[in-house]
């Protein structure tokens, strides 16, 4: 079966299962875990950022990060199709007592989700006003996921980031496939980490990792942090068998999704999609018959994601090469 849903599905490889089950391990709860240590001094380095923590999932991580600096009774601002409002089941309000509010961003099928810097600007609340619910934090998706894998561009980033120190509003960056942006676009992992207040970034998809994300911030948030991560009880033991896993994917997988986007761009090109809307590893199929195509794709040996009635997306990752590239494309075209 040739798997597009998600760079989700992605398994270990067989070196990778290798440096786990060798991996040096410690205690993580009482900061006795080497491996664990060993990925957040890097991580965090990489992004330049003073700490790092290691959290289980990337939901876990978006949350506790935007709990860092915003307080219960204020809101973060987002992209009305973020991960953070979508795919995060509420979890702001229903935990930390935080609002979200959002504005639709980007042009539909052509950079949905793409930063306007101003545009969030514009509808940010003062904290002096007691009338209203003060915007506390803006949160920004980089690769946004529903805007199809789309970077968001650096100018943009910059232009909300010097705001921001200003406006004494925080900026966190839902950096799940923030790997995807650094390798499409050029830019440096610690240009975009000095551009947020805290940063999310996953290790479990295009790194082709089992578990876990890793949050970044100052020193001080990130010991805050380590609270708010055993009130949710996700403080492991023995967990450097999974950061063995990271440290892994970031020596070897890194570099290599640049062949994911290439993979990305064959789809575009059989599938009647315009390249320049693809720009990492995602590539959207509007106006189909989902249900149908998707059904038929998988008695062919072909799994797609069904993101709408009318839409499909397809992910290409580690665990699909070019000949299962090929394969898909000539099922799904025919399809079409």
């Amino acid at each position: 079966m040739i798997d597009l849903r998600s760079d989700t599905v992605t398994r270990p490889t067989a070196a990778m299962r290798r440096v786990m089950a060798e991996a040096e391990v410690g205690d993580d709860v009482y900061g006795e875990d080497p491996s664990i240590n060993a990925l957040e001094e890097r991580v965090a380095g990489m992004f330049g950022h003073e700490a790092a923590l290691f959290v289980p999932s990337g939901t876990m991580g978006n949350q506790i990060g935007m709990r860092l600096v915003c307080e219960p009774g204020q809101e973060v601002l987002c992209d009305a199709d973020a991960h953070v409002v979508t795919y995060e089941m509420g979890a702001a309000a229903a935990i930390f007592g935080i609002s979200t509010r959002t504005v639709v961003s980007g042009t539909p099928g052509r950079g949905q989700g793409r930063l306007d810097a101003q545009q969030l600007i514009d509808q940010v609340r003062p904290r002096d006003d007691w009338h209203l619910t003060a915007t506390a934090a803006i949160a920004v998706e980089n690769t946004h996921n529903r805007g199809g894998g789309i970077v968001q561009p650096l100018d943009e980033l910059r232009s909300l980031w010097n705001w921001s120190r200003e406006a004494g509003v925080a900026v966190h960056l839902d950096g799940a496939r923030i790997w995807n942006a650094a390798v499409a676009s050029g830019t440096e992992l610690a240009t975009y980490g000095r551009l947020a207040d805290t940063a999310s970034v996953c290790l479990s998809k295009g790194l082709g990792a089992p578990v876990g994300s890793v949050l970044v911030s100052s020193a001080e948030r990130i010991a805050t942090a380590r609270l708010w991560r055993k009130r949710l009880g996700g403080g492991m033991r023995q967990a450097g068998v999974l950061a063995a896993a990271g440290l892994y994917a970031l020596d070897h997988h890194l570099d290599r999704l640049a062949e994911d986007h290439e993979h990305a761009q064959l789809l575009a090109k059989r599938l009647g999609v315009d390249p320049s809307s693809v720009e990492t590893n995602m590539v959207v199929l509007d106006d189909v018959a989902a249900p149908v195509i998707a059904e038929a794709a998988k008695a062919q040996g072909v799994l797609v994601s069904q993101v709408s009635a009318r839409k499909i997306r397809l992910v290409t990752h580690l665990d699909v090469d070019r000949a299962a590239v090929d394969r898909a494309a000539d099922v799904l075209a025919a399809l079409l």
